[in-house]
């Protein structure tokens, strides 16, 4: 794993152990931040079940002011903060351990500016399991109660799962496939 763009270009970072996390490719990430580019530099991002971070170090390598990390998995999070602490980024991110579903409504009410960008990428097997009217109660909702006007949301889940086109006050903007896995960009409704 590494930093394909930014500051920190060509930086390695510490992957996960095991396989309980599957690290975003360069391909895919190059995707994601070209769709993303107007929207990254100055951003308040938040990376949820970020894994060892590759998504939010990338952000904060093109210019985001600040990421907040949330992971439950303990190995997971000690490599964050080891990549953090080795790009000398730790006063530009938040490290937010523990259950997640339980968190992180007072996690986000802890944060004193809007959300520019989130990144949701929960383990696939949590996803094929997910009711949506409770993920968007527990995940989606919070999200986008903390969104600026502009912001985005991108869940990353397999290919195969139907996502439905509107979650809470998100709507599905776009949808973008490569192999087995999807990213999906949600945007607030329009009222």
């Amino acid at each position: 794993m590494r930093i394909i763009a930014g500051q920190f270009k060509g930086r390695r970072l510490l992957g996960p152990h095991g396989r309980q996390t599957r690290p975003i490719t360069d391909r895919v990430k190059a995707s994601l931040f070209g769709i993303l580019a107007r929207d990254v530099p100055e951003a308040v991002v938040v990376d949820l079940f970020c894994g060892t971070g590759s998504i939010g170090l990338e952000a904060l390598s093109r210019g985001a002011r600040l990421c907040c990390f949330a992971e439950r998995d303990r190995a997971a999070l000690a490599r964050l903060r080891r990549n953090v602490r080795a790009m000398g980024l730790e006063r530009r991110c938040r490290i937010w351990g523990g259950d997640l579903l339980r968190v992180l409504p007072r996690r986000l009410e802890e944060l004193s500016q809007p959300i520019d960008l989130a990144f949701v990428d929960p383990p696939y097997e949590m996803v094929r399991q997910w009711r949506w009217e409770a993920a968007e109660g527990r995940i989606f909702a919070p999200l986008a109660g903390k969104l600026a006007g502009d912001g985005r949301v991108v869940l990353r889940c397999p290919r195969n799962i139907p996502v439905p086109e509107e979650l809470g006050q998100l709507s599905v903007r776009e949808r973008r496939d490569y192999g087995k896995m999807s990213l999906v960009f949600f945007e607030p409704q329009e009222h």
